[in-house]
């Protein structure tokens, strides 16, 4: 079983698939010439086509259908309601027959703080397993018990039906924060009062304030009669994290992290239709809220709502927030998602175990004699030919180097491939294979020590005063990688080939990744190489692809900045609103610096003396 989904139209949803193979994502094709067969089943409505679709997805777990991986690292509360006795405890576990999870929560020590609330108003089990046995055994109370920490059956001080009671109020509570249980406290608090039972208020008065501590150690983020679960979704072409916010009495009580990996290339509703069928399929009643809110509205999002309506009894809605508090909270969602997201991408590049698979992978997949330690990879950017900068970052082990990141200034062009042919062409002639890159030599250096690219300049003429120090020989980064990657598919592969052969150094491995398919292109090959979606190889890959997009973006925009600030802000008459007008016009300061006064004059707002004195200053530059 390869893949599971469902449709109203049957021809219309396989000519999806059935299509011209160059037309197809790349993911798609490997697993439509995969296939061997097409199979299908009909049902009575769309509301079972959706729970058919959960159930073989969980049986089968097919290999393109996305698929999920909770993040484990947080601590829960835990509620054992297949015991006999239920009782709380922290627990990373997730697989405990029966069990009731609440949270997760940021560190253990916040559950801890919670249980201690909780308890003091709701006297449950907390003992282990082996002492509530003992005391029920012997007739003893366990020791949490004799010092007042356990409330369970073997306390003595309840039966296991009165402790069942307990535990299902305090379930009920944590799940909503059931404002009955202030109200009842507040009532037979004042009742205990009014009757001079002063010591019973005062145990009353004790579980008030501890509800109340609980209830303020999640700030109030909606109306406290709202129930919702909102989903903040980041992805990229192979994963996707999702950050699931519970709400309930309009209080933030828990928040569920999953990451979710990609087989074929889904929108983002169809990827909101399975993250809510993952979600919800096993849940009960209890645990499914009055309206979902998501970033992207699924297809069949009324035969979901339907399912969930079966399911939790009452109406559910599914809706986009767009407005107001729950828009907001839906972008804390996002932001959390987006962090999540870095977060697995970074840990899969910094471990130790994986970094080495990765390596390894791709000395496979390129051929390569060895395994790549030394990776560098180029990228160019540019604002319509103008403020060209080309980047350079450096992953050595799997590890990224920045103090060894570089970047190039390139004449203006619009021609990738030429940007790229020549900064390597530059970075390349620092490679020389004859020299030692660690033998030292006293040289005496001018004032000036970097050239235009950040490349150290050595100088064998004496300065004015005759210092001579000791520097390296050659820049740090001059030394040979193994492995060259450019951000693109085959021309800019073909370019580069171009310049590794020019320079002599051939020998060097070069590949490129295609940003929209994830392609792997290699020098003088018709087809790309294709790396599995789980490939350590692959997000090593993506990894070093977006540090130099990033790298490039950031130092261009800068550039430009500095562009728009030191020459159009110096003229005269010209203020934000026409510097941004201009520049709209025009597109850059270079191709305004390229206008006549007359090409000037035709914008709205500027007249023929201002355009004359805009084309003297920018002459005269």
């Amino acid at each position: 079983m390869l893949y599971v989904g469902k449709a109203k139209n049957l021809r219309a949803r396989l000519s999806n698939y059935f299509a011209p193979l160059h037309t197809l994502h790349e993911r798609t094709r490997r697993m439509v010439t995969t296939a061997t067969g097409v199979e299908w089943t009909v049902v009575g409505s769309d509301v079972e086509a959706l729970q058919l679709e959960y159930m073989w997805i969980q049986e089968y777990s097919p290999p393109f259908n996305v698929r999920y991986k909770d993040d484990k690292s947080y601590p829960y509360m835990a509620i054992t309601l297949a015991d006999e006795a239920p009782r709380v405890m922290v627990t990373r576990n997730h697989k405990i027959r029966g069990a009731k999870y609440f949270g997760p929560y940021p560190k253990v020590w916040a559950v801890h703080e919670v249980i201690d609330l909780m308890i003091k108003v709701f006297p449950i089990r907390t003992c282990s397993d082996s002492s509530y046995k003992r005391a029920m055994a012997t007739g003893r109370p366990c020791f949490p018990g004799q010092i007042g920490r356990c409330g369970g059956p073997c306390s003595g001080r309840v039966t296991i039906e009165e402790h069942r009671a307990i535990v299902d109020d305090f379930v009920a509570f944590m799940s909503g924060g059931d404002q009955r249980f202030t109200k009842q406290l507040t009532a037979r608090m004042r009742e205990a009062s009014a009757a001079m039972d002063y010591e019973s208020a005062a145990v009353f008065r004790d579980r008030l304030q501890a509800i109340e501590a609980v209830l303020n150690k999640s700030a109030l983020v909606l109306p406290d009669d709202t129930d919702a679960d909102l989903f903040g979704i980041a992805e990229d072409e192979l994963a996707a994290a999702v950050q699931h916010f519970v709400v309930r009495g309009g209080r933030v009580r828990g928040v569920r992290a999953t990451t979710i990996e990609k087989e074929l290339d889904i929108s983002g509703g169809e990827l909101v239709d399975q993250i809510l069928q993952r979600t919800y399929g096993p849940s009960g009643s209890a645990d499914i809220p009055k309206q979902v809110l998501v970033p992207a509205l699924p297809e069949d999002a009324a035969e979901l709502e339907a399912w969930l309506r079966d399911k939790r009894g009452t109406n559910v809605t599914i809706q986009i927030a767009q407005r107001g508090a729950k828009a907001e909270l839906m972008k804390s969602a996002a932001l959390n998602a987006q962090q999540a997201l870095l977060l697995h991408k970074t840990r899969r590049t910094s471990d130790y175990v994986a970094r080495t698979q990765a390596l390894t992978d791709l000395q496979e997949a390129l051929g390569l004699d060895e395994a790549p330690l030394r990776i560098e990879c180029y990228d160019v950017s540019h604002l319509s030919g103008t403020n060209v900068v080309a980047s350079m970052v450096v992953f050595e082990d799997g590890l990224p180097r920045k103090d060894q990141y570089r970047t190039f200034g390139v004449p203006e062009t619009t021609d990738d491939t030429d940007s790229l042919y020549q900064v390597l062409m530059r970075r390349l002639a620092y490679i020389d294979d004859e020299r030692d890159a660690d033998e030292e030599v006293p040289v005496t250096v001018g004032e000036d020590e970097t050239d235009a690219d950040g490349l150290a300049v050595v100088s064998s003429d004496p300065t004015s005063d005759g210092t001579v120090v000791t520097v390296r020989n050659r820049p740090r980064f001059a030394y040979r990688p193994q492995l060259l990657v450019v951000d693109g598919g085959k021309p800019q592969v073909n370019a580069a080939a171009r310049a590794l052969s020019d320079a002599g150094h051939t020998d060097i491995a070069l590949c490129g990744i295609a940003k929209r398919l994830e392609e792997v292109w290699l020098p003088d090959e018709d087809y790309p190489v294709i790396l599995p979606r789980t490939s350590e190889a692959l997000y090593l890959l993506q990894r070093l692809r977006d540090e130099a997009h990033r790298f490039a973006i950031t130092k261009q925009r800068g550039k430009r900045k500095r562009d728009i600030q030191t020459v159009l802000a110096e003229i005269p008459g010209l203020g934000e609103a026409r510097i941004r007008a201009l520049l709209r016009h025009f597109g850059s300061v270079t191709a305004l610096r390229n206008a006549t006064p007359e090409e000037i004059q035709e914008l709205p707002g500027v007249g023929p003396k201002l355009a004359a004195t805009i084309h003297a200053h920018l002459a005269s530059r």
